[in-house]
């Protein structure tokens, strides 16, 4: 079979913050957009539903033990949150089929019930152009400050599925710092990796480049927008975000060749959809020097075990 071409989109967007009924909203309004164009794959950033906790890096009173403002701001964060699966995963499911869209979107996911009840995880979805939710992965590590918020993942996700033909798979900020996450999502035989991040400064843009070197794969390195504004009562930010239109997020997506290329520069500042068009056979010719799952991958030396156990 001919390997597919595929038209891919990046929603660079601020969701609205703590507002999960209002995000979702917004979503559905970008999936319309990104379908008007003919995107059969869209890409939604960290946590984007329902927003990410940046305030996390710039705050003065986050880590005060038993503040009323910050147990506070977690029972809102918790409350905007989504079960998975959940009414929010069946209506977007919807739209993806609706649309013959494959989405990865990330979320701020809770436990309702049962065990791990009143826990937040960083999450990703990819849902397929069916609207089947085929990929469900918590993020392993939360990152430094982030540990204050979240629950540890497990291996569950760690695998690419199939959108119109194309073989897709996500990882989660400081996932693509890990070698052994890395090297399993290879194995998994990807040709299109979507890099969410909260926000594509210079070293994640060369987290993304590399991944896409190493896994000679196509990259969508995915950021969102946040302003100062945005961040919710009762935190103390510092002194630099006193201008309400100062951002937190800048953005910076862009897509990045298996040659690990720029296809699409980083675009910061500007809420947009972003659009390319994958030649998926390109990923072959790329792997003839550089194979990292097949003939650079030295299994005889080396051996290679993932606990893919779902939550």
């Amino acid at each position: 079979m001919e390997p597919p071409k595929i038209k891919v989109g990046l929603a660079q967007y601020a969701p609205v913050h703590f507002n999960k009924k209002a995000s979702i909203n917004k979503l559905k309004a970008i999936i319309k957009e990104a379908a008007g164009k003919n995107v059969q794959l869209l890409a939604v950033g960290e946590t984007w539903l329902s927003g990410y906790p940046a305030w996390l890096d710039y705050s003065t009173n986050i880590s005060q033990w038993d503040a009323p403002e910050m147990k506070q701001v977690f029972t809102q964060m918790f409350e905007s949150s989504i079960t998975v699966p959940g009414s929010e995963t069946k209506g977007i499911g919807k739209l993806a089929a609706q649309y013959k869209m494959g989405i990865v979107l990330g979320i701020n996911e809770k436990v309702s019930e049962g065990p791990g009840n009143g826990t937040l995880y960083n999450s990703v979805l990819i849902f397929n152009e069916q609207g089947k939710l085929a990929v469900h992965h918590r993020k392993l590590m939360p990152t430094f400050t982030e540990k204050l918020l979240y629950g540890l993942g497990d291996g569950g996700g760690l695998e690419a599925t199939s959108i119109h033909g194309a073989r897709t798979g996500a990882l989660i900020c400081w996932e693509h710092w890990m070698p052994l996450t890395r090297q399993a999502m290879h194995n998994s035989g990807e040709h299109i990796h979507v890099a969410l991040w909260p926000n594509v400064h210079e070293m994640l843009q060369l987290a993304s480049r590399h991944y896409a070197f190493e896994g000679r794969s196509y990259v969508l390195a995915v950021g969102q927008i946040m302003k100062a504004s945005d961040v919710p009562e009762g935190i103390e930010l510092t002194k630099e975000f006193k201008n309400p239109e100062k951002p937190l997020l800048k953005g910076g997506s862009c897509i990045i060749g298996p040659d690990g290329k720029f296809i699409v520069e980083p675009v910061f500042n500007e809420e947009k959809l972003i659009i390319a068009d994958l030649d998926i056979a390109k990923v072959y010719g790329e792997r003839m020097a550089l194979d990292t799952s097949g003939h650079y991958s030295r299994p005889d030396v080396f051996k290679f075990k993932v606990k893919t156990k779902k939550h």
